[in-house]
Order: C-alpha cells, then structure tokens, then sequence
C-alpha cells in the first residue's frame, strides 16, 4: 500500500480525500485470512476502520467445516482478529437474502441445465450490494475487502484491473461488479502476493495466519450439491432420456443436475459412439429433460451468446463491435483471444479465435484488454454453439442436440 496520505494531492492510500484517522472505512470479514489482513492493514495507517461479518447460512456440518467462510467458526475468528486489532465489529444476519439471492438462483440454475456460480452472485446480490448499502448507512467512506484484484483511478473513473498475484486473480469472480459499485470499493491487497499477505498476518500475529484458504461452495460443505437442489426444488428434475447427438437413444438418467457438460464418467453407458469412442455430455436439455451425449470432439467450441453483460470499457456497451479481446471462461484459465460484439445494451456474440472445449451454460465469460490486465466486464454463458452442429449439412436428428 501506498503512504497513508499525500500532503500534495490531499489523498489518502484508499485514494479518498482526507487522512486515514478522518476516514471511515467498512471491512468485509469473513474470518479469513485475506479479510482479517485488510482490516489488520488499514487499521495500522490510521483508518477508522468497523469489520462486518456477514452471517450468510447455518447448515450443520457447515459451521464447523475448516476453510468455509461466512458461518460458525469463521464468525469467531472474525470477532477474534476484531478484538486483536482494536477495532469494533457486527455480525449481520443476512440468512434470507443469501438464500434469497444466491442459494435459490444456483437450485434454480441446475435445474435449467446451467452450471452457475454462486460466488459470483454472492458478490453481485450480497457482498456489493447490500453490505456496501450497510457500509455507507454507517457513514463509511469505502467499503474494502481481502479479494485479490485492483482498482485503479482511470480517465473515466475508478477501473478494474488483476492482482499482482495471478496465482490468486479473482477478476472471473467479480466481473459483475458496477462502475458505481468499483467507486466505493477498496481492494488493498491488489499488489499484494498470498505469501506476502501470510507473512503479514504472521508479523501481526493474528489467530488466522494458517488458516486454510476456502475451497469449496460455501453452503455446500459437503461437495454434495444435488442434495441442496433437492431440498431447494424437491422435485423440479425428472427422469428423462440419455441421446446421442446422431439420434439414438441410449439409457435414461434420474435428472439433468446429476450431470454437467464435459462429463464423462457416471454416464452408465459405457464406450457407445462409434467405433467405440468414449461419450461425453455435450448438452443438457431441461426443456425435454435430456441428456445429450456424444464424442469428445463434439465438445468443441468457437461461438458463445452471453446474457447480463456488464460492461467497464470504454464508452457505450452497445457501440461494441468485433472488438478484440482477451477473455477467460473457466476461473483457472489463462486470457485467450476472442472477439466481442454487442447485440443489446446487455447481450454479446462472442467468437473465441482458438475454440475451447466443454463449454457450460451458466458459467461467465470475463473481458480482459488485450494487455490482459484491465477487467472490461464479462456476462453469462446463455449458450455455447458447438461447432459440430454448426455445419448446415448435418443430418436433421443429429440437430437435436442444438435444442
């Protein structure tokens, strides 16, 4: 982080006007330790700092699951660095909104035969939306939290950029954060790496130093997403045919949500494409409640139609037009090179120059320039267009698995 205040400019570290001490500054913690570091860091330059601690779900095993976040044991060890570092800290029951909000959406996803991220609407529908609302009712100047991503003053407004840390990037993850919201926000351990962020909570001594990083879907502790689905939408997923994309039909599956696209093994099939070939699922059909199987090679893709852009370039979404990009639809990916083109004031054709594989619905495709560093913004997958069904000369029943 920067000195805590320009005695030139009248900026602080967070770039807000004023000095640290003259600022209020809201933390988000969720009893990790990149939360705990950015209070702990903020507090020692002289910010008026108040750590929050959403109360997000209370589902049994969960609370008690090292490396969740937002329940039981990580509520504790929020309160326990609040207490470390001095400051004062709330806990917010925020139960309804998050089921509300994110566990119904990602029930009602898999049922549609998406594959979603939950976390990206966590930040969207909770995080950035009712918590920053929380942070300026308290007369906050920013609301900061410990993810690993930077923004950076630009020439029309605050911008998104990636962390120092690419190993830690979490730019996939927050894509669907505004202009209005990046004016509010503080990330200060953008120029940080996870190693640096350890061995200052180390130097700090803060309980959760060696905490272990959070791994899986929060509300799912267990790994066992279908049976929240289940519990959520009882019912929602039938039975329904397993079909290979030439026609035939080859089994029957006990619901779409057992199943996502690129997936191989489960299938009870066995080798049944031709000549052998191992089967892949390549396209989930909630409308007729099917699963559509075919060769790996059918899982090839070029062409995506995203919903719920958000744009942050520059100038007018709409006026976007085979806009060269770099783009990432898979967190852990590198940005590969795509063309982006605007069909609404929040849809996009997007056209991947190298195709990539096993593509799902739901999933976010994430805008990068062509430097890969600044966030353009990103959408949802509405459909990935598999190139083997792109081809007008194939047979009309292998058109099934094209909806």
């Amino acid at each position: 982080m920067r000195a805590p205040f320009d005695e030139v400019t009248g900026l602080n570290s967070l770039d807000l006007p004023g000095r640290p001490e003259e600022t209020r500054v809201v933390v988000a913690m969720s009893g990790g330790v990149d939360s705990s570091v950015t209070a702990a860091l903020l507090k020692e330059q002289g910010y008026d700092v108040v750590g929050i601690t959403m109360q997000l779900y209370d589902h049994g095993v969960a609370v008690q699951k090292k490396g969740a976040c937002c329940a039981g044991q990580d509520i504790q060890d929020a309160r326990r660095v609040a207490e470390r570092i001095g400051i004062p800290h709330y806990v917010l029951d925020y139960e309804e909104r998050f089921r509300r909000a994110v566990m119904d959406d990602f029930a009602e996803s898999y049922v549609a035969g998406e594959t979603p991220i939950p976390c990206v609407r966590c930040n969207e529908r909770v995080k950035f939306r009712d918590l920053l609302t929380t942070a300026r009712d308290l007369g906050a100047a920013a609301l900061a939290t410990g993810h690993y991503i930077a923004s950076r003053a630009g020439a029309a407004g605050r911008e998104l950029h990636r962390p120092r840390d690419f190993d830690r990037d979490q730019s996939y993850f927050l894509f669907t954060t505004t202009r209005e919201q990046l004016d509010f926000l503080r990330f200060p351990l953008g120029d940080l790496t996870k190693q640096q962020t350890r061995e200052i909570a180390q130097r700090m001594e803060l309980s959760v130093a060696d905490k272990p990083d959070s791994q899986d879907i929060c509300f799912v502790p267990t790994g066992r997403y279908v049976n929240i689905i289940d519990r959520l939408k009882p019912g929602a997923s039938g039975e329904g045919d397993i079909v290979h994309m030439d026609g035939r039909v080859l089994g029957r599956h006990k619901g779409i949500i057992h199943y996502t696209i690129g997936q191989r093994r489960g299938l009870g099939l066995g080798a049944s494409g031709p000549e052998d070939q191992p089967l892949f699922v390549v396209k989930l059909d909630a409308a007729a409640k099917r699963v559509v199987v075919g060769p790996k090679s059918a899982l090839a893709t070029h062409r995506l139609t995203l919903r719920d852009v958000n744009w942050l370039g520059d100038g007018p979404f709409e006026a976007v037009a085979d806009l060269e990009i770099l783009t990432k639809v898979r967190s852990t990916a590198a940005p590969v090179a795509a063309r982006v083109t605007a069909t609404g004031a929040a849809t996009a054709e997007i056209e991947l120059v190298e195709g990539e594989d096993g593509i799902a619905p739901g999933q976010a495709c994430v805008f990068y320039d062509k430097s890969g560093l600044r966030v353009l913004g990103g959408g949802f997958i509405a459909m990935a267009h598999l190139d083997a069904l792109e081809d007008e000369g194939l047979p009309a029943a292998r058109r099934l698995a094209s909806g």
